[in-house]
């Protein structure tokens, strides 16, 4: 497992062609490019995907630098399908949720471990869920840090902009917000917080580390993938993607190589 500061990346990365479809003004035009099917995208033969890095299994730096993961590899089945390559763009998770990033053309699908909610989903379409998530409590070894009741008066490191932040508040805790989860640890790794709070199945790499995943927190939450509001050409080839993995056994593979199980363990 990389160091914390090996996890954080350079401001773009991309994936196969390296080729990025310039941002328009607006997202109230459909993008020039198509892909098969009569798709729109960004940039000619390519499907570009925006992505919030350090975030493992689901998105983080390889060894060689480019970014790779579970929602990668899920997005890279869609560019697949539609007969394209696959672009990778690296942008801050605020951009990435709130639609503006597919609203100013910056890429055709997000996908960053992306709960779906009612807040979002006004903002961006989102495809079927991909991914049952819980959220985590990261703390240091013998902490004794373990429920809700024990952080009362702790200081909790939460990602801007996520439904974490958002459990951690509404449990009336004393949170410091940080642009990704890297941050988040490197703030827990010189004391800055005493714990952090975030989807726990991104956790667990870090327990390597000298900390512990001491609580998960039952939310209910799923990820999906997102593309531009009124892009219904696009969002029916990502579900017909998401179905067809389902069923070739595709999604079960991608799964247990990033997960370490099974979905059906997981």
């Amino acid at each position: 497992m990389p160091s914390t500061s090996a996890r954080l990346l350079a401001p773009a990365v991309a994936v196969g062609l390296l080729v990025v479809g310039g941002c328009a003004d607006s997202g109230t035009s459909a993008p020039a490019a198509t892909a098969e099917g009569g798709v729109p995208l960004v940039a000619e033969g390519t499907l570009t995907l925006c992505t919030n890095p350090p975030y493992e299994p689901f998105e983080f730096a390889g060894e060689d630098g480019e970014v790779q993961g579970l929602d990668i590899d899920v997005v890279e089945e869609v560019a697949t399908d539609l007969g394209v390559d696959l672009s990778v763009v690296i942008s801050p998770f605020e951009g990435i949720q709130s639609g503006q990033d597919l609203d100013t053309e910056k890429c055709d699908v997000v996908a960053s471990a992306i709960t779906i909610t009612d807040e979002r989903a006004a903002k961006i379409d989102f495809s079927e869920p991909y991914f049952d998530a819980d959220q985590g409590l990261l703390v240091p070894q013998g902490s004794g840090l373990s429920d809700v009741d024990s952080l009362e008066g702790a200081t909790i490191g939460v990602q801007q902009a996520t439904t974490g932040e958002t459990w951690a508040q509404e449990n009336e805790l004393e949170v410091v917000q940080f642009e990704d989860l890297g941050l988040q640890v490197a703030a827990l790794e010189t004391g800055q917080v005493d714990a952090v709070v975030n989807d726990v199945a991104v956790l667990g790499p870090f327990v390597a580390e000298g900390y512990e995943v001491a609580a998960n927190f039952s939310t209910g939450e799923q990820y999906g993938l997102g593309v531009r509001k009124g892009n219904v050409e696009l969002l029916e080839a990502v579900d017909a993607t998401l179905d067809r993995i389902r069923e070739d056994g595709t999604y079960d593979a991608i799964y247990t190589e990033w997960v370490g199980v099974s979905p059906a363990e997981g």
